[in-house]
């Protein structure tokens, strides 16, 4: 069943609760969601919410945006703080993107009321595209 906090080998914990714990999400509950909704990889299967980790496994999470990578090398029970949490896993995530990039992304006007099915379909399209897609010149 669940390994005791910090246990080497062996022990097993369940992926929600090792997600939460090691503060890869906020709440519990959005670990829960984001694995019932297929976010949660291990070892490269898509997993539900009770799915077993251990040390040594390989930990996909797509979450806010972005895709955390992660190798578990300790396993905990109960949610720690912040300097112990990073102690027990290894990040393989990619960079985050630039903020400034993110920001610029489906800008509006204040004040510019509801947009149009037009523009909802222009702002899906720039976000697909990415921050490093630049408007044609002309």
């Amino acid at each position: 069943m669940a390994g005791r906090e910090g246990e080497p080998g062996g022990g097993t914990v369940r992926v929600d609760l090792w997600i939460w714990c090691v503060r890869l999400t906020k709440t519990r509950s959005l670990a829960s969601a984001a694995a019932k909704g297929g976010h949660v990889r291990v070892n490269g299967e898509r997993v539900k919410p009770a799915q077993a980790v251990r040390v040594g496994d390989e930990v996909r999470l797509f979450h806010a945006g972005r895709e955390r990578v992660v190798i578990v090398s300790r396993l905990l029970n109960k949610r720690v703080g912040a300097p112990v949490a990073t102690e027990c896993y290894v990040d393989n995530s990619p960079p985050p993107p630039p903020r400034a990039d993110v920001l610029a992304l489906g800008v509006r006007d204040r004040g510019a009321g509801r947009p149009t099915k037009r523009d909802r379909r222009e702002m899906e399209r720039l976000r697909l595209l990415g921050p490093t897609w630049r408007p044609p010149a002309g």
